[in-house]
Parts: C-alpha cells; sequence; structure tokens
C-alpha cells in the first residue's frame, strides 16, 4: 500500500488520506490484487529475468489489465526490472531522480519492490509517495516529478506507455524541498 509524506512531516498510509492530497496533480493511484503474483512468485525474487520471462508476465497482466490500456491510451508497455546488479542503475538513478516532467503520461504497476516519488503540488508544496508491490500509477504528462528506488534497489514494474518514444525527461531545475530532506 501506498504511504505519502508531507513537506510538514506529516505521513498518511491510508488511501483515502492520500487520494485528497495528490487530486489537485490529477494523479490516479489505486491497489490491485489480481492474484497474478501467485503465478510467478519465482520471478519476483529472482534479479534476472530473460526475456522470456519478461514477455510472460506482461502478457498475463495484458488480460488482467486490459480496461487499463483502453481507458487510458496505452500503446505498449515493458517489464522495468532493477536491482543492485543491473549494469545502467546509476545511470537510471541519476536520470529520473530529479525533477522533471514528460510529455506523455507515465504509468506503472509495481510487481514488487519500492519506489519513490517526489511531486510539486500547484502550491509549490513539495510531497513524496511511496508506492509498492500491486500499486498503480498514472501521472498525467506535464506533472512535475522524480522517482528513484528506495535503499534496497529492488523493483520491478510495468510501465505503460501512450507513445512511442516512452517516457522522456524534460528537466525543470526544481530543487528538493529542504523540509522533505530533514528527518521529523
Amino acid at each position: 500500500m501506498p504511504t505519502l509524506l508531507l513537506d510538514d512531516g506529516t505521513i498518511k498510509s491510508n488511501l483515502n488520506e492520500i487520494l485528497p492530497e495528490l487530486a489537485p496533480l490529477d494523479i490516479h493511484l489505486k491497489h490491485y490484487d489480481p492474484g497474478t503474483s501467485l503465478l510467478f512468485p519465482h520471478f519476483l525474487e529472482q534479479d534476472v529475468l530473460t526475456d522470456s520471462d519478461k514477455q510472460q508476465i506482461i502478457d498475463l497482466h495484458h488480460g488482467v489489465f486490459e480496461f487499463l490500456q483502453q481507458q487510458n491510451g496505452y500503446l505498449w508497455s515493458d517489464l522495468l526490472n532493477l536491482h543492485p546488479g543491473l549494469p545502467n542503475l546509476q545511470n537510471f538513478i541519476a536520470t529520473y531522480s530529479r525533477y522533471h516532467h514528460h510529455t506523455a503520461p507515465e504509468a506503472l504497476y509495481v510487481l514488487a519492490g519500492e519506489m519513490i516519488f517526489g511531486f510539486v503540488k500547484p502550491d509549490g508544496h513539495q510531497v513524496q509517495l511511496l508506492i509498492q508491490s500491486q500499486d498503480y500509477i498514472h501521472i498525467p504528462e506535464g506533472v512535475e516529478h522524480w522517482c528513484s528506488p528506495t535503499a534496497l534497489l529492488h523493483f520491478k514494474a510495468i510501465r505503460y506507455f501512450t507513445s512511442v518514444e516512452g517516457w522522456v525527461p524534460n528537466y525543470t531545475g526544481t530543487q528538493l524541498s529542504d523540509s522533505l530532506n530533514k528527518p521529523h
């Protein structure tokens, strides 16, 4: 289940409390448990997946989440698999851990692990959202955000795309709020 950290140190872990905080950004956040993780638990635990393994997981979820694909116009998807031995892990973190936005929506369904997203709300306040296994997030185009895996460095998710280019970051230069860097 997701957890939200507000810039005043307040932590919200109830989805009904989190959604109103994200509403000004039109971010869609849901928790789905389709039971599919029971079909491939060994894939979720291992770091390296073959292309065949990845395609099997994607195909299974296409059937389960077809309604999301149709509702949001997703054209294609892939499986993001972050782990400590990934050759480009530091490049991924450097690319997406700075505030940016995209010209297309960013959507993903978490299969395993955790990811932190930071958002700038319209009033300028910043929040951080921890998403975990079975969380689905849809971030509209143009929403200023950053993301990074947690210190565990394990994260598997199906990413959904509405354009051939995927998610190209457009950096904004916004700095992380000091209040979110300080222990509370």
